[in-house]
């Protein structure tokens, strides 16, 4: 009986190391499945994170491109506005004044960034012109500035004005001159900081270009009369039919001059400013790859303007001249 209990104690602990060995089997590997399912979930977790994170940057990125292209636009940059932009130092508002009724007509007299353009062009040709003849007065041989000056007056004088209309052109020498510095200045004191070209205004150039049709009309009456004036616009010996067509057509072609001025001094000066942010511009779509490209281009366009500036006043005054000569003496 003892051996049968022995027996039975014997095989009962053979099979319960069996199955204890066992149980830590089946315990070992739900835990280390447990441990990778844990450790996958973490990574997978890690790595939804990482994903999330990248994203944000990546939209913030974006929001921020968005915004500086939103910022910089070369149709804001060359229209006209209410303020003046110093950029980072924050912006100057000017004042605003109620509209005006005139003969049914709402006119605005409120101050805008061309307006105070103009009339700093103005002030700066007036100290410089007044500057440069109290200094040639001092002075028995013209120096620095007052001597530059002379020499774009003589230029003036002995370049445009003499070769295209004689002696009699040097009467007209004033309103030449002036002509010649107003334009000049204009055009390059948009080339300084936080300034801009009044000229690149349209009602500035149309204002310019009233101006000499004026002065045109009143020197072609002055020199031939009224009625001489107007009949010698439509040219001798044209047929009898042909003489409506003719008189509309000489009559169109007083304006076109004037309108041929306007477009040619704000088109020239508006397209350098264009082509120039248009340069900067490819820098925010392009980036490095843009700004290896537009600066070099942009630097280049920069000092075309102030030839252009130049180039300007010169064809202005030069065409002015040509039209109240053609005026004075009709051919």
């Amino acid at each position: 009986m003892i051996k049968n209990l022995h027996s039975k104690i014997t095989s009962y602990t053979t099979n319960n190391n069996f199955i204890n060995k066992f149980a830590f089997l089946i315990l070992f590997l739900l835990f280390t499945a447990g441990g990778v399912n844990s450790f996958a979930q973490e990574e997978g977790h890690e790595s939804n994170s990482g994903t999330t994170e990248t994203e944000k940057i990546e939209k913030l990125g974006e929001k921020i491109e968005h915004e500086a292209e939103e910022q910089f636009s070369v149709i804001d940059k060359v229209v006209d506005h209410h303020y003046i932009d110093f950029y980072f130092l924050g912006k100057l508002h000017l004042p605003q004044f109620a509209p005006v009724n005139v003969f049914g007509m709402n006119i605005d007299f409120s101050i805008t960034k061309t307006t105070v353009m103009m009339f700093l062009a103005c002030i700066i040709c007036i100290i410089l012109l007044w500057f440069a003849a109290s200094s040639n007065k001092k002075n028995k041989v013209p120096k620095g500035l007052g001597n530059m000056v002379e020499s774009i007056v003589v230029f003036v004088r002995d370049d445009i004005v003499v070769p295209n209309m004689g002696k009699e052109g040097l009467k007209l020498m004033p309103f030449f001159l002036t002509l010649f510095f107003f334009i000049m200045i204009a055009n390059l004191i948009g080339l300084f900081p936080f300034m801009a070209q009044p000229t690149k205004n349209i009602n500035i150039t149309t204002g310019l270009a009233l101006i000499t049709f004026f002065v045109t009309q009143v020197k072609g009456i002055q020199a031939q009369g009224f009625v001489n004036y107007f009949k010698g616009l439509v040219p001798p010996g044209v047929p009898v039919f042909v003489l409506p067509i003719m008189v509309v057509v000489e009559f169109i072609g007083l304006f076109t001059k004037p309108f041929s001025l306007l477009m040619r001094l704000f088109a020239n000066i508006t397209a350098g400013s264009i082509i120039i942010f248009s340069l900067i511009g490819l820098i925010f779509v392009m980036e490095y790859a843009g700004s290896v490209i537009a600066v070099p281009f942009a630097l280049f366009i920069y000092m075309m303007e102030i030839f252009i500036a130049l180039l300007q006043a010169y064809i202005f005054t030069m065409l002015s001249v040509l039209y109240i000569n053609m005026a004075m003496h009709h051919h």
